[in-house]
């Protein structure tokens, strides 16, 4: 299987520079979030809000309670699944491989749903069973694709089948429980209304332990990313390190799913956009995914709550509209535009 380092690469900026400008970016875009919606808020009283001297008014109402928690979850919930497509991708060795199309979202989404009926109090529990859930669904699609014949439009194809079943058990959940879920169509699609800390912090804790761990283990997946032959040459134990990068991958995605709902594409573009900016090295290309991760969904929500305004549309939509048509890109830019 062709690796996805390959010497066609564009002359690479310096990836501090990079790294920099994403971050400005990012705050930027975090700014606009809190300052832009149905009322504008002046960005000189965020940091009165911030330390509760505007409990009392409407703007420090708004803060609080409403743009701050969405705009944390956007940069978490984009950061995660950024993050978790970049790791998918590079183990997999396959281009076509995102949190949502192999399944590890739906899985997430299932168990987070199983959850919610049955524990409907249990905030702290959610975090953990999304990530049973997203590692579930990429052991079921990669134990497929090793069985058939491990072609990068097999895995696809094994995903969007374990997707359908997963999706097919939410909405069967749903059924039984209709009040498992606050909003499910916004959860289905993807939203980020109605968010509050307390439902994003254990979340944060899950991502933040998962970025650590995959930062230090970015020398590994240098290695690994030489190929299964190679890497087991220079004493790589191979197997054992798929599984645990996996299993952080779907930590992460499992993470954004719990508050985040089943947000599609952000794993598929941003690793792409990022590995022709900062190239195929792991620590420069998971920090730049997380950024912007973080940029693009933070901006992609902005646009569903100011586009249409007053009225306001799920985020995942916007996604959808931007990341269908970059993936049938992908899909026909393989071996020369032919689906094999």
């Amino acid at each position: 299987m062709k690796s996805l380092r390959t010497s066609s690469t564009p002359e690479l900026r310096p990836v501090g520079r990079v790294l920099a400008g994403l971050l400005l970016l990012t705050l930027l875009s975090a700014l606009l979030s809190i300052c832009l919606g149905s009322t504008f808020v002046s960005p000189s009283l965020i940091p009165q809000a911030l330390l509760g001297q505007l409990s009392g008014t409407v703007e420090g109402q708004i803060i609080q309670f409403v743009r701050l928690p969405r705009t944390c979850g956007c940069l978490l919930a984009g950061a995660a699944l950024a993050v978790s497509g970049a790791v998918i991708q590079s183990v997999l060795n396959n281009p076509l491989a995102a949190p949502n199309i192999i399944g590890v979202n739906s899985g997430a989404g299932l168990m987070v749903v199983l959850c919610s009926a049955l524990f409907p109090q249990s905030v702290t529990l959610t975090p953990l069973a999304a990530f049973l859930g997203a590692f579930l669904g990429v052991l079921l699609v990669l134990l497929i694709a090793e069985r058939t014949g491990a072609s990068r439009i097999t895995l696809a194809l094994a995903g969007v089948a374990v997707s359908n079943i997963f999706s097919a058990g939410i909405d069967a959940l749903v059924t039984f429980f209709p009040d498992a879920v606050l909003s499910y169509t916004d959860f289905r699609i993807g939203g980020l209304s109605n968010l509050s800390m307390d439902r994003i912090v254990p979340a944060f804790w899950v991502v933040l332990v998962s970025l650590i761990l995959l930062i230090s283990l970015s020398g590994e997946m240098d290695i690994l990313a030489l190929g299964r032959e190679t890497a087991q040459s220079l004493g790589l134990p191979v197997k054992p390190l798929r599984l645990v990068l996996l299993a952080l991958a779907a930590a992460l995605a499992g993470a954004a799913v719990s508050f985040a709902g089943l947000l599609g594409f952000v794993g598929l573009i941003v690793p792409h956009i990022m590995r022709r900016t900062v190239g195929e090295d792991s620590l420069p290309l998971l920090l730049a995914c997380a950024l912007g991760g973080a940029c693009l969904l933070t901006l992609c929500d902005l646009l569903s709550r100011v586009l249409f305004a007053p009225y306001e549309i799920p985020v995942g939509i916007v996604l959808s509209l931007a990341g269908g048509p970059f993936f049938i890109w992908l899909l026909l830019r393989q071996r020369g535009g032919r689906i094999s």
